[in-house]
């Protein structure tokens, strides 16, 4: 395999490279997988599922875009799996995942340790997840009461759950990251360019 091929450079400069491009669509599958597969889903409203991992991992690798891209098409594949349809205002939760999972790499890049990784999760869960699904999911599916109170239940529902599944989700992550199956696979730590290095230090 070419040297040249390191999908961490391109896409550090904004652009994407083939095996980036394929990195990420199996990434997505991943996404889709796990949330069909691997879930435990105790009510209509509530899921615990470890599907938010690849898609975070897709945005550490390959920066925000790739990461932002890769929770839209992992959303919407797997809605056409589900009896629900598809609803755009339900793809915010995991296009922020891979976003907020890109614009922590360079912070994950010094250590990849479970606080560390909780806390790169904490925005997507806390304001994707728990804030907006919850506001999102009584605006179309609660009709029998104040919408306030539909948004308080959920609201209370989904903070215990996501509580759980991002200390779940930062664990995987941090033990993937401490086998160093993806250093050795060239995809990480990021190179970063010159004017970002001189910034760290």
């Amino acid at each position: 395999m070419s040297k040249c091929a390191d999908p961490a450079v391109p896409a550090s400069r904004g652009g994407m490279t083939v095996r980036t491009l394929a990195s990420c669509a199996l990434l997505a599958a991943l996404s889709v997988v796990f949330a069909r597969l691997f879930s435990l889903i105790p009510s209509a409203y509530s899921r615990f599922s470890i599907e938010a991992v690849p898609v975070f991992l897709s945005g550490v690798l390959f920066g925000p875009l790739a990461g932002g891209l890769v929770g839209f098409t992992a959303d919407s594949v797997g809605c056409l799996f589900s009896p629900f349809g598809y609803n755009p205002i339900f793809s915010v939760p995991p296009v922020l995942y891979g976003v907020c999972g890109g614009l922590f790499r360079r912070y994950l890049a010094r250590k990849t340790s479970f606080g560390r990784v909780l806390l790169a999760f904490a925005p997507a869960a806390v304001l994707g997840s728990v804030l907006w699904q919850s506001f999102a999911l009584t605006l179309v599916y609660f009709k029998d009461g104040p919408f306030l109170a539909g948004f308080l239940a959920r609201l209370g529902a989904r903070g215990i759950q996501f509580a759980v599944t991002a200390a779940v989700d930062a664990l995987l992550l941090s033990l993937l990251f401490k086998t160093r199956i993806l250093v050795r696979a060239g995809v990480w730590p990021p190179k970063l360019r010159a004017d970002e290095r001189k910034s760290d230090q």
